[in-house]
């Protein structure tokens, strides 16, 4: 086998007894191809694991060659910032719902993992967002793989707010806010709100209203290079939050802003060998599934 991945971090919420049972397999694959496994310090050990290093995120990702996340596409994009931040390359289990970023499969995971592990994979790099917050309490910065959001907050009143794009005025918005996804954020929150699915490498962001008071407001879809400003307005009991992953980044005040622009580093997905992103579309989307249409033999 290669040794190009040596020392390998396992991430993920072991809480549940599927992700638990998935990780520690995982785990002793490795240990019997002669690989150093580093566990991150949520990951609750086994008798087994013996004086296994337990890290977190942040130094975990230092200290491996590779990270596996185990679990759901919120355990990717959690484990994707810090992987991103120092370029180690990170693999995804599924043992959530869906699964875009977290295409391996349970029942064919030591397969894959030996395929891995001999060389034969497919790197794959992802764009993320730069996000810029300001508030009372000062700046506030994050990244995000999926997707920047302006959300209501606490209220049931609508946010009225205006987007500028590379400094031109684009539209005043009324509604429950926006999504300013990535081509891998696509497929998540931006879906929901109707916007377009974009191919994973294409470099292009989507704008997507959440619920907009205006049928007209559309999403668009404009070049990832852009500078994007979300501006909030003055409104009755405006209350607005803004999210990175689904993670709170902090409240908005009318007249402040949040700034979008594409980050500096991208994260490294790796597949295993044979990965069709439109065979994943197929067979997450359920398209071409029907009593009247057979599905492809490979899905």
């Amino acid at each position: 086998m290669s040794t190009e991945f040596h020392t390998i971090g396992l991430m993920g919420r072991t809480l549940d007894p599927l992700i638990s049972d998935t990780v520690h397999s995982i785990a002793r694959y490795l240990r019997e191809h002669g690989r150093i496994v580093l566990f991150e310090d949520s990951i609750a050990l086994g008798p087994e694991d013996g004086d296994t290093r337990c890290l977190p995120a942040e130094d975990l990702v230092r200290a491996v060659d590779m990270v596996i996340a185990v679990g759901g596409d919120g355990t990717m994009l959690h484990a994707s910032r810090p992987a991103a931040e120092v370029g180690v390359p990170l693999l995804g289990v599924n043992r959530g719902r869906l699964g875009f970023l977290a295409d391996v499969t349970p029942d064919r995971m030591l397969e894959m993992l030996e395929q891995i592990l001999s060389g034969q994979y497919f790197a794959e790099e992802r764009q993320m967002l730069h996000a810029t917050l300001e508030n009372e309490q000062g700046v506030i910065e994050a990244v995000a793989l999926n997707d920047v959001c302006l959300q209501r907050w606490d209220t049931g009143r609508m946010l009225d707010f205006e987007t500028w794009i590379d400094g031109r005025y684009v539209n005043t918005h009324g509604g429950d806010g926006l999504v300013v996804a990535t081509a891998t954020g696509s497929t998540g929150y931006a879906l929901s709100c109707g916007g377009p699915i974009l191919q994973p490498d294409m470099n292009a962001v989507v704008m997507a209203p959440i619920c907009p008071h205006t049928l007209s407001d559309r999403p668009i879809v404009v070049s990832g290079d852009t500078h994007i400003v979300i501006r909030l307005l003055e409104r009755p009991d405006t209350r607005a939050h803004v999210t990175c992953d689904g993670l709170t980044l902090g409240p908005v005040q009318p007249g402040k802003q949040v700034t979008i622009v594409k980050a500096e580093r991208r994260v490294t997905l790796l597949h295993p060998k044979g990965y069709d992103y439109y065979r994943i579309l197929r067979s997450k989307l359920h398209w071409g599934r029907s009593s009247m249409l057979r599905s492809r033999p490979e899905d």
